[in-house]
């Protein structure tokens, strides 16, 4: 059944519903009215988000990574809030997470942190997260409870299969290995299984720490490697000025794409879109994906103006 089959069926069910309704005008025939409304504007707006999702790489899996910028520990708090929302997004979505690469803060929260989403569409969904977060709030590291504003810079990129064709010379590599980083402790890894991979001809550094072994952190490093060695190339043959990884700007005020205001009041607002939320609390547990429809709605009016 295609899509415009089964967005009719439901909606026919809703005349149904109605007509029932008309009829005897009791709650509960009210209450079922409801509820097949509710379903059908749920699945109307998963399908048209879907419809969106036509750039050459919103069908491939995202890795995702978070920088926390101006605000000393309660940036790094504010990072590591973002890295919980993003999870929880994503494993509401069915996708499977791994956590790369992370950097503790001093404090608290993190300083950076690398996450590969894997998933169909997931850099599709993604895509518009990038760019620098802002959060308004009383600082719970302040003793005199002053409001304080904490900013953090997220980058998205898609995963490149491994299919498509790169070259990485052994030659060109340079491997060390360490130990995972950790606050200390009974848990602080005692051998050397991180791996951080260096290429050479271009400095890119990659850093991978948090699977079980050497090798696992090796492969896992070698493949976002792949990922970004492959976009340096698209941005040298395509000569754009803005690629996939997103124009790099300050962490810090006035860059900000979004706002997530908890105090005095409540509300989390997109200064692209323009779309705002009341549901902070919501917001910052993941459900994100009104913000993630409104911006790919915003982008697709932003390129229908440019022809």
């Amino acid at each position: 059944m295609s899509i415009l089959e089964n967005l009719s069926k439901k909606f026919e069910e809703i005349l149904d519903w109605y007509s029932l309704y008309k009829e005897d005008r009791n709650s509960e025939t009210f209450n079922a009215l409801l509820e097949e409304i509710y379903f059908f504007e749920k699945t109307f707006k998963i399908e048209e988000t879907k419809l969106l999702l036509s750039g050459e790489y919103d069908q491939s899996s995202a890795i995702l990574s978070i920088h926390a910028g101006t605000g000393g520990t309660d940036a790094q708090d504010w990072a590591s809030i973002l890295l919980r929302m993003y999870v929880k997004w994503a494993e509401k979505k069915g996708y499977k997470v791994k956590i790369v690469d992370v950097l503790p803060g001093e404090e608290a929260g993190i300083k950076n942190v690398v996450l590969l989403i894997e998933g169909k569409r997931a850099y599709g969904y993604l895509k518009g997260e990038k760019g620098v977060h802002r959060l308004i709030r009383i600082s719970p590291f302040n003793a005199n409870s002053k409001r304080h504003t904490s900013f953090a810079s997220v980058t998205v990129i898609p995963e490149i299969e491994e299919d498509i064709e790169v070259e990485i010379k052994p030659e060109d590599l340079k491997i060390e290995t360490m130990r995972a980083s950790g606050h200390g402790g009974q848990h602080v890894n005692k051998t050397e299984t991180a791996v951080r991979i260096t290429h050479l001809p271009t400095g890119i550094t990659v850093t991978c720490q948090n699977e079980r072994s050497q090798y696992l952190n090796k492969m896992t490093a070698l493949k976002i490697l792949r990922s970004k060695l492959y976009q340096l190339e698209k941005q040298k043959l395509e000569q754009k000025k803005e690629n996939l990884i997103g124009e790099k700007k300050e962490i810090s005020w006035g860059n900000q794409i979004r706002t997530y205001t908890l105090h005095p009041y409540k509300v989390v607002k997109d200064h692209r879109t323009q779309y705002e939320s009341y549901k902070v609390e919501e917001v910052l547990d993941g459900e994100i994906d009104e913000f993630i429809r409104e911006y790919l709605l915003w982008e697709s009016k932003q390129k229908f103006k440019t022809y």
